[in-house]
């Protein structure tokens, strides 16, 4: 496997990928539709990858952030239809319409010079329409001007409105009153353009928390995100829910082993100074691969099935664990950074709670000079290396 690739990888559990979204299709029904989130490369998972195993378990249409990704996905080969949550810039109106790919429509201006470009190459433009509910992001105000505007938008030739979507800032948390709150303002939303006889395919603001424990909020789509890699969305939804297992592991080998005697100091800035003889591994990943460097003195890794200290701080494209007390180790052994074994784990859950954040960002931080190994039924089935 190493002959041709750094021994640094990302592990992708495909048959955990599956797992997750056939848990996520009982926890919704068979009723309603499936959009996949795989923008940042797929939460750091590969997208084109995880596009693929998303579309043949269940997943209806997928959503990205940016209209590189989602052409990404369309040289790639994948047909299905891609929503892009960002604003596409509408100097890229032609793209949008060549790759067949859904933007989102902030505004009448917008979708007007859409409309042209679509008319003139004799397709439909599919849009999305926002409405801010009280995330404050992005969307329409829903008020009485935004659904005049919305209204003349419909009638433009060459546009279809696929969803009226909005997303829930605190489904995620305990109380869920600002969420009803929100669901209520979108619902009243959607009533009146309905009233207008403005034709909307798809209703859908049903993020992973909401999907958990909101289940009055699915409408015809959910959205589910960070639950389809293994983590939940935060630790006060009640994960009795839903049953999913993390799909991403971080692992290294080991490339350099060397007994420093005490008093010696190891990384930049002295920040770590043996207190004994000490056996220092070295391994080549560093904060430029995603592991960062807030977890310099306070990551573990695994290795010869127990745990071993991240000790100096972590280096670009280095870090150096103390293995003093695991036993024997050698070059070429294998650390797993993020992930479990044998009943040990430091996940990604684990390190954000380590360094103050989410598993979220742990997981997108991967570098793409990070190679994916994509694992089946216990075998390999492909690598992507992004550099080669």
């Amino acid at each position: 496997m190493f002959k041709d690739y750094r021994p640094v990888w990302e592990e992708i559990n495909l048959d955990n990928l599956v797992y997750n979204i056939r848990q996520i299709k009982l926890k919704v029904g068979n009723n309603k539709g499936l959009i996949g989130i795989v923008k940042a490369n797929a939460y750091g998972h590969g997208a084109l990858e995880v596009s693929q195993v998303l579309l043949e378990n269940g997943v209806n249409r997928l959503a990205v952030s940016e209209l590189d990704e989602a052409i990404e996905l369309r040289e790639n080969g994948i047909k299905a239809p891609i929503m892009i949550l960002g604003i596409v810039p509408d100097t890229f109106l032609n793209d949008i319409i060549d790759y067949d790919v859904e933007p989102v429509v902030p505004s009448y201006e917008y979708a007007s010079k859409l409309s042209k470009v679509a008319k003139s190459k004799w397709k439909t433009a599919k849009i999305h329409v926002a409405v801010d509910t009280g995330m404050g992001r992005i969307g329409f105000q829903p008020n009485e001007n935004s659904i005049e505007e919305i209204y003349n938008m419909s009638k433009l030739p060459n546009i279809e409105i696929q969803s009226l979507f909005s997303h829930f800032s605190t489904s995620d948390e305990k109380d869920k009153t600002y969420s009803h709150e929100q669901f209520e303002k979108y619902k009243t939303f959607y009533n009146e353009l309905i009233s207008r006889k403005i034709k909307i395919n798809l209703r859908d603001i049903a993020n992973s928390a909401a999907i958990m424990e909101l289940q009055d909020t699915y409408c015809d789509a959910v959205r589910p995100g960070i639950i389809i890699y293994g983590y939940y969305p935060s630790d006060d939804v009640d994960r009795n829910d839903l049953s999913i297992k993390p799909v991403m592991s971080l692992k290294a080998k080991v490339a350099y082993v060397k007994t420093l005697e005490a008093g010696k100091y190891v990384g930049y800035g002295r920040k770590f100074k043996s207190e004994r003889e000490s056996v220092i591994a070295t391994l080549p990943i560093g904060y430029a691969d995603g592991y960062t460097r807030m977890l310099s003195g306070k990551a573990k890794v695994i290795v010869n099935g127990k745990f071993a200290p991240v000790v100096g701080n972590i280096c670009m494209d280095q870090c150096m664990i103390d293995v003093t007390a695991v036993g024997e180790v050698n070059v070429g052994d294998e650390v797993i950074l993020m992930g479990e074994k044998n009943g040990l784990k430091f996940d990604a859950e684990d390190i954000a709670k380590t360094i103050g954040t989410i598993s979220y960002e742990i997981l997108c931080s991967i570098s793409r000079r990070v190679p994916r190994v994509y694992i089946k039924d216990g075998e390999i089935i492909k690598i992507r290396n992004y550099l080669k």
